[in-house]
């Protein structure tokens, strides 16, 4: 083949290498700023010029190609922004449902109803989250006529429904949301799923709300992963619970937090349920809950036990107001005492009891723990005395309104290196949200620090509510950096479906998600149930009503001791 064959051959097959010209790397890289700086300015016109140049010296870079899309739809150049939103999803870049949602704006908008259609159509299929801008997106206002358009968004008239009718079709849109996403889940069953979805929908109009509601949500139990679910909380029923909050230690159940009338029962064991055992009330449960592990059923289950209305809906309990509660004192004795739920406070955990009500740590006349201190804080240090130990809680993956992660980070590591730490203790047992985007300036200052990031300096303190984003930072910590885990099992797997952006479904008013991204922080070869710790602790109640913490105590006494080997 000779050299001009080949060039011609290279063009035709090849373009993005035919285009490329050399460049100056400066002049480049200013151009490539004059772009940015069009773009935050709204200078659309400008931006797009601007970004034709960019893209036209480097075609390979998908996100050069997303910002000539954005500039030309908001340029009003529907057919080119259509053009640019086709290349970007040929490279893979970025959110690919949203640029198939755009490309249908833009037909839209440029009065080809049939494209428009197809391409929502598609780009829900391909996952894109909310069904609601779709609804009121101006940019396909043309399209709200369409019977296929109320089809796709799901914009039907339930007021005129039966419901039977409405149940339904709320009913439809939860299949579809699974069935959509259901590509990143190996092990969900969709026979199974389908096999129960036709016995409920065929059951509708012979059960009550209630017993529908929590049949949806044994339902979505089979999608197996934590953030997949029903929030019954969004429906006036699911809104009333004992007031009172419970918590599994290893030695049972007991009532840790209380409205003040109820005050009495705090520290008590709670051996029972009207005339059901705790485990058969756990055992019944557990079928509601949607989970990754059974931390994440051991995390869930007393939030779920303080809801009389699904007990009373499981048959558990008499009566759907309230339950009498078998408990034991710390002698032993045991007593019962009818407890009723009221619409007070409809969630409890440690992030969210109320201030005005008793906290069984907060009434012991030991110091508070460091673990129970600042957990509403989003991220704080303090130095451990007498030791060159410094302990920093990290309850969610957040930038404060103060202070963002970033700043945080050099703080927390300039006091490391002026005040002369030896050792870092991070506490991840009440971190279950957040932004796993904000992780790397951390995990990268972490690795650079070789007197903290080395094994016997560094620790990890997990447990059942290390979950979500959390669950990300410490896969992250495990496989990164020389930590040692101490504590309980993290309430998810190193890779894992999640994220969350619920949906109300539109009869019900019942929110809903279902996960999309599929989370493989560890290697792809992981399918591990949980990060479980080298060192296991689980929380007993014998030092939770000590005020003492037993992990931390753990990690001190390995410090102290000079032990590293795990």
């Amino acid at each position: 083949m000779s050299a001009v064959v080949l060039i011609l051959w290279i063009s035709v097959h090849f373009p993005f290498i035919a285009s490329a010209q050399e460049n100056d790397p400066l002049a480049y890289m200013e151009l490539l700023q004059k772009a940015r700086q069009l773009t935050s300015e709204k200078k659309w016109s400008d931006a797009a010029r601007a970004w034709e140049q960019v893209k036209d010296q480097n075609p390979v870079q998908g996100e050069y190609w997303a910002q000539l899309a954005q500039a030309y739809y908001s340029d009003a150049a529907y057919e080119k922004a259509i053009e640019a939103y086709k290349k970007q999803l040929s490279l893979g870049f970025g959110f690919l449902p949203n640029a198939a949602y755009n490309i249908a704006c833009c037909f839209a908008l440029k009065g080809d109803r049939e494209e428009a259609l197809t391409w929502l159509e598609k780009s829900f299929a391909m996952g894109f989250r909310s069904y609601q801008i779709a609804q009121k997106d101006e940019d396909l206002k043309s399209l709200r006529s369409d019977p296929r358009f109320v089809k796709i968004v799901a914009l039907a008239d339930v007021s005129a429904m039966t419901r039977t009718e409405g149940w339904r079709y709320d009913m439809e849109i939860l299949k579809k949301e699974v069935e959509r996403k259901a590509f990143l889940r190996r092990d969900l069953s969709l026979d199974e799923f389908n096999r129960q979805y036709q016995r409920i929908y065929q059951s509708v109009d012979k059960m009550t709300d209630v017993q529908l509601i929590m049949e949806l949500m044994k339902l979505m139990v089979l999608v197996n992963d934590g953030h997949s679910s029903l929030f019954p909380p969004s429906r006036k029923e699911f809104q009333r619970a004992l007031p009172l909050q419970f918590y599994f230690f290893k030695e049972g159940l007991y009532i840790i937090a209380a409205d003040p009338k109820l005050k009495h029962l705090l520290g008590s064991k709670v051996t029972g349920f009207d005339n059901k055992s705790v485990k058969e009330v756990s055992t019944a449960l557990s079928e509601l809950l949607s989970r990754d592990n059974d931390m994440g059923v051991l995390q869930n289950l007393p939030s779920f036990m303080r809801h009389t209305v699904e007990l009373h809906g499981l048959g558990l309990t008499k009566d759907p107001e309230k339950v009498t509660l078998k408990m034991e004192d710390a002698s032993g004795k045991t007593f019962t005492e009818s407890v009723s739920a009221d619409t007070t406070v409809v969630r409890v955990d440690h992030k969210m009891v109320p201030t005005h009500w008793t906290t069984l740590f907060q009434s012991v006349k030991n110091p508070v723990p460091l673990y129970l201190k600042n957990i509403k804080t989003l991220f704080w240090f303090e130095p451990i005395p007498n030791t060159k130990t410094l302990y920093f809680q990290w309850n969610t993956v957040r930038n404060d309104k103060s202070e963002s992660l970033a700043q945080f980070t050099d703080r927390l590591f300039r006091f490391i290196n002026e005040n002369g730490m030896d050792q870092l203790i991070i506490d991840l047992r009440w971190n279950n949200v957040g932004n796993t985007m904000l992780m790397p300036y951390f995990i990268n200052a972490l690795i650079k620090n070789d007197k903290i990031n080395k094994r016997g300096n560094l620790f990890v303190i997990t447990g059942r509510r290390t979950f979500s984003a959390a669950q990300n930072l410490a896969t992250y910590l495990e496989k990164q950096t020389e930590a040692i885990f101490v504590g309980e099992p993290t309430g998810s797997s190193p890779n894992f479906v999640g994220e969350e952006d619920f949906i109300t479904l539109p009869y019900s008013k019942l929110a809903m998600n279902v996960s999309d991204l599929y989370w493989q922080s560890s290697w792809p070869g992981d399918h591990r149930t949980w990060i479980a710790p080298q060192l296991y602790v689980p929380p007993s109640f014998k030092a939770y009503s000590q005020n003492k913490d037993e992990a931390l105590d753990a990690i001190l006494r390995i410090i102290k001791e000079g032990k590293k080997s795990f």
